[in-house]
């Protein structure tokens, strides 16, 4: 399938995605806040295990001076990004609902870098653009019900708090990556091997500053579980490709 036509369903597969995770914390509110962590774990394996293995790796080979910076960049510009949209400094002179809408503003923001991915993924190849969406995909269940939950805490009500959670979690990752896929496909083979790098900077970040405290945070045993499984999963796989 050519790189377009992948990234897009697959955008719209994670879209899908973050609309179950909406549906499920709306009708199963308990089993949602329960569950949701399992998801992030077994996402947070895929995510680390698809950034080392293969996006490195291959954004190395493509732009080997450009790779290293352009990996420390793409983390380094997603905390940037988590630390402007969680500042509290002057949280008791705001709005309740202000306050909520600001981590709110971070995960579309995410959402919309999520999308960037699939852009920059597919155009490498069909093989590294599924071991990076696979995590992607996952990771968007338990982020729409984190959008959600932190809006009804923030005292909307409980349709507007959907509404909002589904533009923040949902609609943004196929807009980023219809914005961005235009561009991406005019770059060459070391701005592309950058880009990828970048990528991967952003996912590690993702996962081990957004993911990996939430299973640290979870005492199940079967949490930790889930998140080695993700990381043989996509070590597997790997593999598989590589016989």
């Amino acid at each position: 399938m050519a790189p377009f036509p992948s990234a897009l369903l697959f955008s719209l597969i994670a879209a899908f995605g973050s609309l179950c995770g909406l549906a499920v914390i709306r009708h199963y509110e308990n089993w949602g806040q329960k569950n949701s962590v399992l998801f992030a774990a077994f996402a947070a394996g895929i995510l680390l295990s698809a950034a080392f293995l293969q996006m490195i790796p291959h954004a190395m080979f493509a732009a080997p001076r450009l790779a290293p910076i352009a990996l420390m960049l793409g983390y380094l510009a997603l905390y940037v990004i988590g630390l402007a949209t969680s500042r509290k400094d002057h949280a008791s002179h705001m709005d309740k609902r202000a306050i909520a809408l600001i981590p709110v503003i971070g995960i579309a923001i995410h959402s919309f870098v999520d999308g960037l991915a699939y852009s920059v993924s597919f155009s490498i190849d069909q093989h590294t653009g599924m071991m990076a969406v696979m995590g992607l995909i996952l990771h968007e269940f338990p982020e729409s019900i984190m959008a959600f939950v932190l809006l009804l805490r923030g005292g909307f009500p409980v349709q507007r708090a959907l509404f909002l959670a589904f533009l923040a979690s949902t609609l943004t990752t196929p807009l980023g990556m219809l914005i961005s896929f235009p561009f991406v496909s005019m770059l060459d083979g070391p701005l592309l091997g950058a880009l990828l790098a970048a990528t991967a900077g952003a996912l590690i970040f993702v996962a081990a500053s957004h993911l990996v405290p939430n299973i640290e945070h979870d005492r199940r045993q079967k949490t930790g579980i889930f998140f080695f499984a993700g990381i043989l999963f996509t070590a597997i796989l790997q593999l598989t490709h590589l016989i």
